[in-house]
């Protein structure tokens, strides 16, 4: 039977295994004729039994293919079975009661190792008390569950500094917030609602800034004020979610009108409210629920079922507003990001092209082009004028230090108004930190507001804002009243102020109320440049050294970009006042023009150059940039030590590390070994006021009216620009430094 498998075999393989198999039937035969005989030995005669055992055996032998198939088969399923219940020993406990014992005592050791919550934090926003009575309230209970809790009066809390350590604590944030007249925040909540609502907006922070913060709102209203009810919270509520805070349950409605209210009274709807909170606290303290599903890895389970809503989640949707119904369910806007240039991709607007869409843009009413800075924090004027409080005013008046035109010419950064007469632009530049929001335009286009309702309401509007910074933790008093009495103007906030027909008189009169000014332009109207009357420091922004490069980073619309260019360098270089170019480096685009800036340095001969690193404003459609294209500030200074090379009557004066910005200043500058790069602001007034009264023929120069610069201003000095008077402060969680003025 073993020889009719050899067909399978080659002729030599066939043939050897014919020759073992022979052996091997010969000597198994022998052996089987040997124990045969030792088993028949003592029987004698009965042949018969010999020969029918001999005929069993040889069956068997003939047949063993057979039984070695059933062995391997008995063995594989013994095998088999001894593994399943081995598998089933491990897995299942012999004592249910006693597995399930030990299963809790495992995971109380978890729990006891993890905490989930360290504390509950509850900010209150109260004009009566009401508020503040909730807080204690909640606070008491919060301890009875053996959670610490603390209740905080949100004027004493500083979000600048101590809200982003929120997000690592693993505490949880609870906001109970009262709306006061005409949906305004109470007194003690004013300053955490405006720094929230800024940053909100403030492409410094970044949508992430709250990442991580856990929160739930509590808003006091009356909906007899329907226009006005609960505002406060709704805007709160908002913006933490901007900033990537996470809501552990949806706002609460409070409503002081009993007839409106949903459970009868302002404290039953607190009731209903602090009932479901404290059930989701003790969800949160217990941890996360392990996964039930069949998973066979520590990954995500497939097989877990889909939550189901909360009779409080549920509800939610029907107690948003529009605006919230949008914020709950924009996952999109996240991904998309949050700009005004990601909502309104078309944001970039020609004045020339706007025809029907602006329909009556001369009538001093705004329109949409300019409505989108109101969110941004900035006071629009009339028809075509805006200001904004810079964030060095805010700085300064904390005693965090100055911008770098405090280290350079020593202006009092919380004295300072940035405002312009224009929003519009004849540039679309790829680093505008406007996101081209603002229309841009090659001639005026709008009904002119007088220039004096422009100064006046600038004022007023700055001083409101000023004003809302008193009682702000770490505001300094002297310096809160100081900034209140405008000392310096920068007309820089956004556009081109000198587009503005009235401009000169608009300087004036800002002179004339002995307030200094520091006007920028892009050097685009050389014959504006050269009628402007004197102002204390004109700027050209000078963005590319080439044409190819200006028409790539600045975009302007000017056909002849590059002529106008030119000839307001040279309309510069007529001024007698104090004169600037400002360049600001943008890595893999400008950088590598050392040449051609000498050049047109030479061209204009203005008495400083500011060198600044470009500030990153976001992401936008309008604007290809990445933080890649930001230098750091010792590039900056490597930048600008090669371009001093090449200038033979300049040299680099001061430094402000903070605003990654170098100044280079005209050797004539420095006398007697000493630089005098700050400015005497009130020889100035005296100056132009003379200037004024001659009619123009009493003229002075920058000369007239430099003052020295401090030791700690200088380029090379330990404090790299930082005022030793004031205490610096570094942003949490910075890695790289793109802050700017």
């Amino acid at each position: 039977m073993f020889l009719k498998h050899l067909s399978i075999f080659t002729l030599p393989q066939t043939i050897a295994l014919e020759t073992k198999a022979k052996m091997l039937q010969g000597s198994t035969l022998l052996l089987l004729d040997f124990i045969t005989d030792i088993l028949c030995a003592d029987i004698d005669g009965k042949k018969t039994v010999r020969s029918t055992l001999e005929s069993y055996i040889l069956l068997v032998w003939q047949n063993r293919l057979y039984l070695y198939t059933a062995a391997a088969v008995f063995v594989g399923i013994w095998f088999s079975m001894k593994i399943a219940l081995k598998k089933k020993i491990l897995t299942t406990p012999v004592n249910p009661w006693l597995y399930k014992s030990v299963k809790q005592n495992v995971y109380s050791v978890e729990n006891v190792n993890v905490v989930h919550v360290s504390e509950v934090k509850i900010f209150y926003g109260s004009q009566t008390g009401t508020a503040k009575g909730f807080a204690n309230e909640l606070e008491e209970e919060v301890k009875t569950l053996g959670i610490a809790a603390k209740v905080i009066d949100m004027k004493d809390y500083d979000p600048d500094d101590r809200l982003a350590d929120e997000c690592s604590t693993k505490s949880i944030c609870v906001f109970l917030l009262a709306t006061y007249t005409d949906g305004q925040p109470t007194e003690n909540a004013k300053w955490f609602c405006k720094w929230l609502e800024e940053a909100s907006t403030d492409f410094r922070y970044g949508n992430n800034y709250l990442k991580g913060l856990r929160y739930a709102v509590f808003g006091l209203g009356n909906s007899v004020y329907d226009s006005h009810f609960n505002t406060v919270s709704k805007n709160v509520d908002k913006w933490l979610w901007k900033l990537s805070g996470v809501r552990v349950l949806s706002r609460g409605d409070g409503d002081c009108n009993v007839v409106k209210s949903r459970h009868g009274s302002l404290h039953s709807d607190f009731l209903v409210w602090k009932t479901k909170f404290l059930s989701r606290l003790q969800t949160m303290v217990a941890g996360p629920k392990a996964c039930r599903g069949k998973c066979k890895t520590g990954g995500s389970c497939n097989n877990r079922k889909k939550p189901q809503k909360t009779d409080d989640e549920q509800a939610a949707p029907e107690q948003l507003s529009s605006e919230e119904e949008l914020v709950e369910s924009s996952s999109e806007e996240e991904a998309a990001g949050t700009g005004p240039d990601e909502q309104h991709p078309g944001s970039v607007i020609d004045v020339e092209d706007l025809g029907n869409m602006m329909n009556g843009m001369r009538k001093a009413k705004v329109r949409p082009p300019f409505s989108t800075f109101c969110s941004t924090g900035y006071k629009l004027i009339g028809s075509h004028s805006g200001v904004k409080l810079c964030r060095w005013t805010k700085s300064m008046l904390r005693g965090r230090g100055g911008c770098y035109k405090h280290t350079f010419y020593g202006i009092e950064s919380h004295r300072c108004m940035e405002t312009t007469p224009s929003l519009a632009c004849a540039n679309k530049c790829v680093f505008c930190w406007r996101h081209h929001t603002n229309p841009v335009g090659t001639e005026w286009r709008w009904k002119m507001d007088p220039p004096e309702k422009i100064l006046l309401e600038a004022v007023e509007n700055h001083q409101n804002m000023i004003r809302q910074f008193r009682g702000v933790p770490g505001v300094r008093l002297e310096r809160y009243q100081e900034g209140l009495k405008v000392k310096h103007c920068a007309l820089s906030l956004v556009g081109e102020p000198i587009m503005y027909p009235e401009i000169n008189a608009f300087l004036c009169l800002l002179h004339s109320q002995r307030i200094s000014s520091f006007l920028v332009t892009n050097a685009q109207f050389p014959q504006e440049i050269r009628n402007l009357v004197p102002v204390t420091q004109l700027y050209v922004s000078v963005d590319a050294s080439t044409k190819d490069s200006l028409k790539k980073i600045d975009r302007p619309l000017f056909k002849d970009f590059w002529t106008r260019f030119l000839d307001s360098l040279k309309a510069l270089g007529e001024k007698r006042q104090r004169t600037v170019y400002r360049l600001t480096l943008v890595k893999a685009w400008n950088v590598d023009e050392l040449k051609s800036y000498s050049e047109l340095i030479s061209l204009g001969q203005p008495d400083f150059i500011e060198v600044k690193g470009v500030t990153y404003c976001g992401e936008s459609s309008a604007s290809s940039l990445t933080m890649a294209n930001v230098p750091w500030h010792e590039e900056v200074i490597h930048f600008v030590q090669q371009l001093v090379d090449m200038l033979p009557q300049y040299q680099i004066a001061c430094e402000h590390e903070h605003s990654n910005c170098l100044l280079i200043a005209h050797t004539k500058f420095k006398v007697d070994g000493e630089w005098w790069t700050w400015i005497d602001y009130e020889r100035f007034q005296e100056l132009v006021q003379a200037y004024e009264e001659s009619g123009g023929s009493q003229t002075f120069s920058a000369m007239d009216y430099m003052a020295k610069t401090p030791m700690w201003a200088l380029f090379g000095a330990s404090e790299r620009g930082f005022d030793p008077t004031d205490t610096r402060y570094q942003r949490r969680h910075k890695t790289k430094d793109i802050s700017g003025c």
